[in-house]
């Protein structure tokens, strides 16, 4: 039905490969005692500026020269990886049909059902389905159907390749946070269970916000906000490039006034982007509360900002850390791993592909 799917199998040996407009993430979960899953091992590598512009390959030589260097970093034995498609690149919605057809017929109905609601030619896409579960009548299942322009995959699928590596799932990012927050949800009290959570991941130049509850999502909200914000203030602030004030942010070598002058009014901007998002699902939604808030992200490693967002959006907020409840291989820093845990939410919801039923 498709070239290459969009959901995608279990696989005995998959790592999540999430390619963002700021990095390179790779990330491999493994089961460890009595079931419980393990970081094996993970890497994160940056990206060259505008390598990767608004979810799209813009530098293909130079994304799989940073992918390399990850690979040479994570060590040999990976070959299966799972990628993730922006939001905005997938064309998704959810059907009903009949319960009890068989695969092949489902693949007619599907198609059928796609010529109508896809705006483009099905031979120019890859086209994907997974049953959901039982629809509002018992003879009835509830279908998602997604779909995406055959070079919005080719590019990521072609980076892989040439680099020696073979994309078995192809996933959607929204997706992906979805699986990684539900790992976030159950350390809240109670798993929290009929709970509103919310997760605000913060990229590059997209701010994602997403509203969990038992696991289904009730709203999902994209922002044009993200670190490079910090990155064009540090540029402003101190007379440097782009590139010159990315490095010394990741680094951390900046002028002694950096926290005062352009750290903390990024982070109140930050929080009022937060406060405005919830606004927004407020208003489009039956809800006037949610209960919690994490932040996932390359900027939720900042200090404080959870204390800071949580103050501005009078919301419960904290750090999303999808392996708090997970082992680590015995030779990964732990510690590193708690810093670089928001920013690999994606990778974690890809690795955990390897799982599926």
């Amino acid at each position: 039905m498709a070239d290459i799917s969009l959901f995608g199998s279990k696989q005995r040996q998959l790592a999540g490969l999430d390619i963002s407009s700021s990095s390179v993430k790779l990330l491999e979960l493994t089961s460890g005692d009595r079931g419980a899953l393990r970081v094996e091992r993970y890497v994160i590598e940056p990206l060259p500026t505008d390598a990767v512009v608004d979810g799209n390959i813009a530098n293909f030589d130079a994304v799989a020269e940073v992918l390399r260097r990850a690979l040479r970093r994570f060590g040999s034995g990976v070959r299966n990886v799972a990628v993730a498609l922006p939001a905005s690149a997938v064309f998704a919605k959810k059907i009903t049909l009949p319960a009890g057809l068989r695969e092949l017929d489902m693949e007619i109905q599907v198609e059928s059902e796609a010529a109508q609601i896809i705006p483009f030619a099905l031979d120019e896409v890859n086209l994907d389905f997974q049953v959901i579960g039982p629809a509002g009548s018992p003879d009835e299942v509830e279908v998602l159907v997604a779909a995406s322009r055959k070079e919005q995959i080719e590019d990521r699928v072609g980076v892989a390749e040439s680099c020696g590596l073979k994309v078995t799932v192809v996933d959607v990012e929204s997706l992906a946070l979805e699986a990684a927050c539900e790992l976030v949800t159950r350390q809240l009290p109670g798993a929290g269970t009929n709970k509103l959570v919310g997760l605000v991941d913060i990229g590059a130049s997209v701010m994602n916000f997403i509203v969990l509850r038992n696991g289904q999502k009730v709203y999902a909200r994209e922002q044009a906000f993200g670190g490079q914000q910090l990155t064009k203030d540090i540029s402003r602030q101190y007379g440097i490039s782009l590139d010159e004030a990315e490095t010394a942010k990741r680094t951390e070598n900046m002028p002694g006034d950096y926290v005062d002058t352009v750290l903390k009014p990024f982070m109140e901007i930050l929080a009022l982007e937060v406060s405005r998002a919830l606004q927004f699902f407020f208003t489009s939604t039956q809800y006037n509360a949610i209960d919690y808030l994490a932040l996932a992200g390359g900027c939720a490693a900042i200090p404080d900002l959870a204390d800071v967002v949580g103050k501005r959006a009078q919301v419960k907020t904290f750090i999303a850390n999808p392996f708090s409840a997970m082992t680590v291989q015995a030779k990964r820093d732990s510690k590193k791993l708690l810093t670089d845990a928001p920013s690999l939410m994606v990778a974690c919801g890809l690795a955990l592909r390897r799982f599926d039923e």
